[in-house]
């Protein structure tokens, strides 16, 4: 019988020792103050007390980029979709007034393309740039015979930290609060199954120029999930934060309610802020309505951020200055019970 070996069974030892080489200097490029050692070791060291923190609670996330991934993997375009999945976790972190520490990733695939991965994992690094945190480890998993060829899949994991007595959401939001608006950079990475199926309907191709701008249609739809770390964080240490709600799955009215306290309604006014053209040619060639455009994407607003009124003139100042277009989009109002959301303006055929 002839001697079997791993890679006849489809996974290739090499071929992950040479992507840990190729990432090395990737991991090292988002060293920060705090990170301890490098990638080999078998558990990843963070010093907090390097880092600056004297009392410190711990705040941690995790997450992934959902089937957005599957128009990485058939554009071939993935030098993005790492950004995405830093995005998800960290601004996740930071709307509880913490700051990433450090990153770890998660690469799961059938067979190890090393090209590929780099791809990935170098997006990755720059989105943990983007942020300020660490990439310090992670899993590269080769599963022949659970992934197709070419497939793959991602995961996330951050954990950031606050000084105690400064995390988010402050105990004195309530009526009159004015809703700040951080404008997205597209879908980001929600509502993607519903955005592959208006694709199929439009028998749009991923090559072919995208109808709404943006270059190819892969191009444009895989543009990377914005991350706000550095101006919330920015805004939160000038004491303009009252709470922030990253806008995910779930939209505006699945997210902001959730860092409100009850006994507020917040009333958003859809004319308020500029819609990217993309959310206008979903809602159109899919027929999608507008209740069910808010429940789904983020229509163009990535990070909503609550402030005092007499505060949010030099919060946007601040925003601005950190090349973040906030703007005005909603006050916070009295109500009856748990909080909740109201959308004014929402016209038939809204965003148009």
């Amino acid at each position: 019988m002839t001697s079997l070996t791993y890679r006849d069974a489809g996974v290739d030892i090499e071929a992950g020792d040479a992507l840990v080489e190729a990432i090395k200097p990737l991991a090292r490029a988002t060293d920060r103050s705090g990170t301890m050692g490098g990638l080999g070791g078998f558990g990843a060291l963070f010093d907090l007390k390097a880092a600056g923190f004297a009392d410190p609670v711990l705040v941690s996330s995790t997450d992934g980029v959902g089937t957005k991934l599957k128009l990485a993997i058939d554009s071939g375009i993935h030098g993005t979709v790492g950004q995405d999945l830093v995005a998800m976790c960290v601004n996740d972190l930071v709307v509880q007034g913490a700051e990433p520490l450090f990153f770890l990733d998660y690469f799961a695939t059938g067979r190890l393309e090393v090209a590929q991965a780099s791809q990935v994992i170098a997006g990755i690094a720059e989105g943990c740039r983007i942020a300020g945190c660490a990439l310090v480890g992670g899993e590269t998993a080769e599963m022949p015979g659970l992934y197709k060829g070419g497939d793959y899949d991602l995961a996330g994991f951050s954990v950031g930290a606050a000084e105690r007595g400064t995390l988010l959401p402050r105990g004195d939001v309530g009526p009159g609060d004015v809703l700040l608006g951080l404008a997205s950079s597209g879908v980001h990475s929600n509502g993607f199954s519903l955005v592959r199926r208006v694709l199929a309907a439009t028998n749009l191709t991923l090559a072919a120029p995208a109808p709404f701008g943006g270059g190819s249609v892969a191009e444009a739809l895989l543009a990377p999930t914005r991350i706000y770390v550095k101006p919330l964080l920015a805004a939160h240490r000038a004491g303009l934060v009252k709470a922030a709600a990253h806008i995910t799955g779930g939209g505006l009215p699945g997210n902001l309610p959730r860092v409100l306290p009850k006994g507020v309604l917040a009333v958003l006014d859809a004319a308020a802020w500029p819609v990217p053209p993309v959310f206008a040619w979903l809602a159109r060639a899919g027929g999608i309505a507008p209740e069910e455009m808010l429940r789904v994407f983020n229509c163009g607003v990535g990070m909503v951020v609550v402030v005092a009124p007499e505060q949010a003139e030099e919060a946007i100042a601040l925003f601005a200055a950190q090349g973040e277009a906030a703007r005005r989009i909603g006050v916070l109002e009295a109500a009856e019970g748990p909080a909740g959301i109201r959308v004014d303006a929402l016209r038939p055929g809204w965003p148009g």
